[in-house]
């Protein structure tokens, strides 16, 4: 008795459960890989809540100002450890990833100052944000100018991003993840490369990383290759599952502490801030999140593989590199799309008899159909699909906080799919 039995119990065609035995068969060499980067990352969140000695009495919430909150406190230093950084600001406050990339960038970057995109356009959310689509508050509003670097052939061209510096650079993005792009998202090693060759043209551009979607799929973390800040959602991967709401901005101190006066006030910065009685939550999900992230990264690994063997294109391909959690798959319609997306959802715990429909998300440029039934609203790291509707019609699947659930998941997606008539 086994899974699969299960899910043929549960009604799942012989034929999707056949190229799933498979799929999963296939991809035995990179789990093994997968589990090797887990069990480093699973030990370095280890050593640093031990190293910072972290107790129960930190679990203590704080309200009002939040003054002397040594459980928030002790979280940041517990970051900062993780992600070999000199500061980090962690916070119920920065409700999204979105939120915590404007924090930072709002608070490092002042009039006539130029920010510089590495890789094409970010993610949708930031354009308003950037004022690359007009909006209420943007940076373009409080005068600094956007500058793009474009992507030949799906990857960083350096020479692209060497004719866009200027004198007036004084921020480089590097989105690690690909958006809602048919690209491959960035290895380390590229975000390395990028860091160091704008670092030769000018050492006082801040480098930053977007790092959503991208912690633990790898043993470093963009400041060890040189970025001077690194940003991401408690949501996404660092929650673990457990982070009820958050952000983490961390890097070099002063860039950090510019973000913190950014995020309260001037002259307040990181001195206030109440955790409401999440301090638990937070800590216990970094504790779980290579776990988590490791699971994650099977389940797209699996994705990829049986996804191809339907034939489909993916990307990254079930033998690519995991530079993040996140697998596209090219579905080529709106129809089948929408049915993936309705299979996801039908396999999760919560909502799992919903049926997700596109619609006019607030910072998109088109409807988009999201799957999550999750614990947390919005949270990625747990079993979810999002696509724009829009040609070339791609779903773009991560999460699930168990391998063995999200493998399920992606069966029910596919054998929702047959069902429909759609493969």
């Amino acid at each position: 008795m086994d899974g699969y039995t299960y899910l043929e119990e549960m009604g799942v065609s012989r034929r999707i459960i056949d190229l799933s035995k498979e799929a999963e068969g296939e991809s035995l060499p990179a789990f093994k890989h997968a589990d090797g980067i887990a069990e480093y990352n699973q030990l370095k969140v280890l050593r640093a809540m031990q190293k910072n000695k972290l107790s129960d009495a930190h679990f203590a919430g704080s309200t009002g100002y939040g003054y002397h909150d040594l459980g928030r406190d002790a979280l940041e230093r517990i970051y900062t450890d993780v992600f070999k950084a000199e500061s980090a600001l962690v916070r119920p406050q920065l409700i999204s990833g979105t939120h915590a990339l404007a924090t930072a960038l709002f608070g490092n970057l002042r009039y006539g100052d130029e920010i510089l995109s590495t890789a094409g356009k970010p993610y949708d959310t930031l354009e308003p944000v950037i004022g690359i689509r007009p909006a209420r508050g943007s940076l373009a509003e409080h005068g600094v100018v956007y500058r793009q670097a474009d992507l030949t052939d799906g990857r960083i061209d350096f020479e692209n991003i060497r004719n866009a510096i200027t004198s007036k650079t004084k921020l480089a993005l590097i989105q690690r993840s690909r958006g809602y792009a048919w690209r491959r998202s960035l290895t380390n090693n590229e975000i390395e490369s990028v860091i160091e060759f704008i670092k030769n043209i000018r050492s006082d551009i801040i480098c930053l990383v977007d790092n959503c979607y991208g912690e633990f799929a790898d043993i470093r973390e963009p400041v060890e290759m040189g970025a001077d800040l690194a940003v991401g959602s408690l949501i996404k991967n660092p929650g673990g599952g457990l982070a009820p709401v958050g952000g983490y901005i961390t890097g070099k101190t002063e860039y950090v502490e510019n973000a913190a006066f950014r995020l309260t006030a001037p002259g307040l910065g990181k001195e206030v801030g109440p955790t409401l009685g999440v301090t638990q939550a937070l800590a216990q999900g970094l504790f779980l999140a290579p776990q988590a992230v490791n699971g994650s990264i099977k389940a797209a690994i699996f994705a990829s593989r049986l996804f191809e063997k339907l034939g489909y294109e993916t990307l990254p391909s079930s033998a690519d590199i995991r530079p993040d959690i996140v697998q596209a798959i090219k579905f080529g319609s709106p129809e089948r799309v929408l049915s993936f997306c309705r299979g996801i959802q039908k396999a999760a715990p919560v909502d799992s008899f919903a049926s997700p429909e596109p619609w006019d998300m607030p910072g998109y440029d088109a409807p988009v159909v999201m799957a999550a039934g999750a614990f947390i609203q919005g949270a990625s790291i747990e079993l979810s699909a999002d696509a724009p509707m829009k040609e070339p019609y791609i779903a773009y699947f991560q999460g699930g906080l168990t391998w063995l659930h999200a493998k399920a998941g992606v069966i029910i997606a596919a054998d929702y799919m047959l069902k429909d008539g759609l493969l």
